[in-house]
């Protein structure tokens, strides 16, 4: 049986095709997005460029919260980029700084920055919320966990299930005792 010889010019096609569904994909996708509530919360790791237009015709992103520190803000220029973007479209920008520096491990919002999320979530003048950090995958889901525990009054069970599905992986057992202890 002879052996069939691959053609360059068909491994050269190929390439560039692998090559054009990859950067689409990674154009049109909104690293770690998730709808936790229609119309009210979302969550992602930090948007790029063309993602906050995305965000904004698509989900309609009343207002932007930010729970990476100011220390953060000089990585790779994305907070001027994200300021300068909120600015033109009008939308609101806050930051809830989480402070990774304290306990890395964890990092769970404190009692103020719970109460001022509840606040900025009970306010219907800025919903829906984008809510995200760096990778959206440590503090983002335990201040979401904040907010369905305190304002929406889900189990533990439900609140560790949707932590887990933003986090893409199970929650510690620190996390669980945070949800387990928070209350309405």
């Amino acid at each position: 049986m002879e052996k069939k010889k691959r053609s360059p010019k068909g491994l050269i096609i190929a390439l560039l095709i692998t090559t054009a569904v990859v950067l689409l994909v990674r154009h049109f996708h909104i690293k770690n997005f998730h709808v936790v509530e229609p119309e009210v919360l979302y969550t992602s790791g930090q948007p790029r460029s063309m993602d906050y237009t995305r965000l904004l015709y698509k989900y309609h992103i009343a207002t932007i919260v930010n729970v990476r520190h100011a220390s953060e803000h000089r990585e790779k220029n994305w907070y001027n980029e994200e300021l300068t973007w909120v600015r033109n479209k009008s939308i609101a920008y806050i930051e809830l700084p989480i402070d990774r520096s304290i306990d890395r491990a964890n990092y769970f919002p404190d009692e103020p920055t719970q109460q001022e999320f509840l606040k900025i979530m009970s306010d219907k003048a800025n919903l829906p919320v984008l809510l995200h950090g760096s990778a959206g995958r440590k503090r983002v889901p335990m201040l979401v966990s904040v907010w369905l525990r305190k304002a929406r009054g889900y189990s533990v069970d439900d609140t560790v299930r949707l932590a887990e599905k933003i986090k893409d992986q199970p929650i510690t057992k620190a996390e669980r005792e945070f949800i387990e202890n928070l209350v309405e």
